[in-house]
């Protein structure tokens, strides 16, 4: 799927370390259902909590979920000790996000020294078939221990 070569040879156990760290991923219930160099998918089970006033699961929800998963992607890409800071990213919301499970796949589109662009397809699963909903370009920067 991918033709990226990790600079990290432990790359995969380190992102999921990093992913199980995370305090919001556990509050949210998110779960790493794939991972490759330079792609995650995150899945979150909706919950009626994380809805707005016309019933649908929150914009910033879906935002948060492309966020994690656009970050964990860029990650698996980093040299030794570096971690990841998400320093921009601009999301289409295409759809109202209805349905039970919510679906974040993000690529690494370039992977650079400082910087990481990455696209993240956002689905939602609905009485079970998936609807895209969200389309996320998100640019990470590498952080490097001092």
């Amino acid at each position: 799927m991918t033709a990226f070569k990790p600079r990290n040879p432990d790359w995969e156990a380190i992102t999921r370390a990093t992913i199980d760290r995370q305090p919001i991923v556990h509050t949210m219930g998110m779960r790493l259902t794939a991972i490759e160099p330079g792609f995650v998918e995150l899945r979150m089970r909706v919950d009626p909590r994380y809805a707005q006033h016309h019933g649908y699961t929150h914009a910033g929800v879906v935002s948060m979920l492309a966020d994690n998963a656009g970050g964990f992607a860029a990650l698996t890409l980093m040299p030794a000790g570096a971690e990841v800071l998400a320093v921009e990213f601009k999301i289409n919301l295409m759809a109202p996000a209805k349905g039970e499970e919510m679906i974040a796949r993000a690529r690494v589109v370039k992977s650079g020294r400082t910087l990481t662009v990455s696209s993240i397809e956002v689905a939602m699963v609905d009485g079970g078939r998936e609807v895209d909903n969200a389309l996320m370009q998100q640019t990470c920067i590498a952080l490097m221990p001092e």
